[in-house]
């Protein structure tokens, strides 16, 4: 699938995700971000610990928890290579992949996961 088919899936989500970074011994950093659209990238206003584990290790996951879609509820998940500028609150995350996932004890029959963007 398309860029544009995912920013049609995160249009529908909203803007509120959450952004997942790791730090540097390898502890899961999880916060609440408003996510918008930067071209083909997405952009957020991020906190300090969030910009310098990015900053040092630019995978990000971005979560849009559960919504109904196509027979289930899924949630969107969405990874990237982030980036930063100094003295700027910006994050620009560049998607390389993404799926919707289907939560545990959903109701319907749909597939488990549905692939939103391959990696190239």
């Amino acid at each position: 699938m398309s860029l544009q088919e995912l920013h049609e899936q995160i249009e529908a989500c909203g803007p509120q995700a959450f952004l997942v970074t790791v730090s540097d011994v390898g502890d899961a950093h999880l916060v609440s971000v408003v996510v918008r659209r930067d071209g083909e990238a997405l952009a957020f206003d991020a906190g300090r610990t969030s910009r310098a584990n990015l900053a040092a290790r630019a995978t990000a996951t971005l979560l849009w928890p559960s919504r109904s879609f196509d027979n289930g509820e899924y949630s969107l998940i969405v990874d990237g290579q982030g980036e930063t500028a100094d003295g700027d609150d910006v994050v620009t995350v560049h998607p390389t992949a993404a799926v919707l996932h289907r939560i545990a004890g959903s109701t319907g029959g749909g597939p488990s996961c549905i692939r939103v963007l391959s990696r190239d």
